[in-house]
């Protein structure tokens, strides 16, 4: 009972006081190099969605580890908002490279970004993508400064497939593949909040196996995000 109480009175404090900024994370151990920077936290669940409130480098700032895939991704992202009065939408994790334009261990801005599982060809006929409510594949989003941009494929599916691989090089031109990120920027486009994304490249398409790529490279990427993370907060400001 305390601890509920306690957890109201965070909520309320939040509701008359409200976190612009909130990291969408898909994972606990990409949430760590986060969580580790924060000081005077507060954590608590939404259902099994945790969450933790505090200060990151001084700025009141929230992170909801909502789980890997689409649907967890649009709803950490609706929580984000409804919960915590988000303004800002930090989607920050690994992500998967197509190109020689991205290297392993390194962080690119996200500036646009792709359902490329969503197909409403035949009844709609518009672009392989191109989500019902829109008439364009890509979904923008606001950059920060001082990052190189790359484009964002996403869909629920971790995998080596060719015809996949093709599909987004030839079809979209993406240069990263993850697993949440337009699904985050299609809620914050209904939702009118700013979204920022960063991915930290784990592995590449034609290296060899995916999955043992991102095993290999895991902990450099979290590196990454530990050094970087003071510019991905301060470089991402309400549009």
């Amino acid at each position: 009972m305390r601890a509920k109480r306690k957890i109201f009175a965070i909520l309320k404090a939040v509701w008359y006081n409200k976190i612009m900024k909130v990291f969408v994370i898909a994972m606990t151990m990409e949430a760590r190099p986060v969580l580790r920077e924060m000081d005077d936290v507060a954590a608590m669940k939404f259902g099994d969605i945790p969450a933790v409130i505090g200060r990151l480098y001084g700025e009141k700032t929230a992170v909801v580890t909502c789980g890997v895939g689409k649907v967890n991704a649009a709803m950490g992202a609706q929580l984000a908002i409804d919960k915590f009065g988000a303004d800002v939408i930090i989607n920050l994790g690994v992500a998967g490279g197509l190109n020689d334009g991205v290297k392993i261990g390194e962080i690119y801005a996200v500036s646009e970004t792709v359902q490329f599982d969503v197909d409403l060809v035949q009844i709609n006929g518009t672009p392989l993508g191109t989500l019902n409510e829109f008439q364009t594949p890509y979904l923008p989003l606001t950059c920060g400064a001082g990052f190189e941009q790359k484009k964002v494929a996403t869909a629920d599916r971790f995998n080596d497939d060719r015809r996949d691989y093709l599909l987004l090089k030839n079809v979209f031109g993406a240069d990263i593949r993850d697993m949440e990120c337009a699904a985050i920027a299609q809620v914050c486009a209904h939702n009118k909040k700013t979204m920022y994304a960063y991915k930290i490249i784990s592995d590449l398409a034609g290296n060899g196996s995916s999955t043992e790529q991102y095993k290999r490279n895991i902990e450099t990427c979290f590196k990454t995000e530990a050094e970087r993370l003071y510019d991905v907060l301060s470089r991402s400001e309400k549009a």
